[in-house]
């Protein structure tokens, strides 16, 4: 007897959701070992940062690989398509966020001679809450809430904040020539991490248009 197309659609669509569970929880490993290894100097850590990215990468494939399949065996409709479409999208922002992980540990790689880092500025409260940020819009995918991908954008006002305070205090610190070079790193993290604020409110972007069938660029009322 043959499976019914429909069971075969919700297979395949909760195949692409664990997917992309998977590839959200690999991305937000990256972020906070690349942070480890920047608050410990750590290299060896970095570079398994580093090494780690061509599996996030695979996966990334693998997801888009899966949709393409879905859209050209399945003809999803009305809300499985969008799901099917955002799922493409998720991946591509979750990879991105990969990146810029491997960015802030070549970094550690480049302050491997740098003198003792006294103070990461606001760095380790932009990572955590960039990672929640990534966090929450995945939780807003799996449980399909506009309402917590629309909560969640309206965080990424406060990461900019974090991001040009950590501007201004490497600035600052660069008056003092013998730390020009470990400001200039410690602003390309944060720039990291700030572009990963970007990232994930793409992703809640995406959960609301996924939901609702509208897209929502600025913080506005669902009502």
């Amino acid at each position: 007897m043959p499976i019914p197309s429909r069971t075969i659609l919700d297979q395949e669509l909760n195949q692409l959701k664990d997917n992309i569970i998977r590839l959200a929880s690999a991305a937000n490993n990256s972020i906070e070992k690349a942070m480890n290894a920047l608050q410990t100097r750590n290299v060896a850590d970095a570079q398994s940062v580093i090494a780690n990215d061509e599996s996030i990468n695979q996966l990334r494939y693998t997801i888009e690989e899966q949709a393409l399949l879905i859209l050209a065996t399945q003809a999803p409709a009305a809300s499985d398509l969008r799901a099917v479409i955002a799922a493409i999208h998720l991946a591509v922002e979750l990879e991105r966020i990969g990146d810029h992980s491997v960015g802030i540990a070549r970094l550690v790689e480049r302050m491997e001679d740098e003198e003792e880092i006294d103070t990461l500025h606001k760095l380790p409260k932009m990572a955590r809450r960039a990672s929640e940020m990534v966090q929450q819009g995945i939780e807003a995918y799996i449980n399909h809430d506009p309402q917590l991908a629309l909560n969640m954008i309206k965080r990424d006002d406060k990461l900019d904040r974090q991001y040009s305070r950590l501007f201004r205090e490497a600035l600052e610190e660069m008056k003092d020539d013998t730390y020009i070079r470990r400001a200039t790193f410690l602003l390309w993290a944060g720039h990291s991490l700030e572009r990963i604020g970007d990232r994930a409110t793409n992703i809640a972007e995406r959960v609301i248009f996924m939901c609702t069938g509208e897209f929502v660029e600025t913080p506005t009322s669902l009502d």
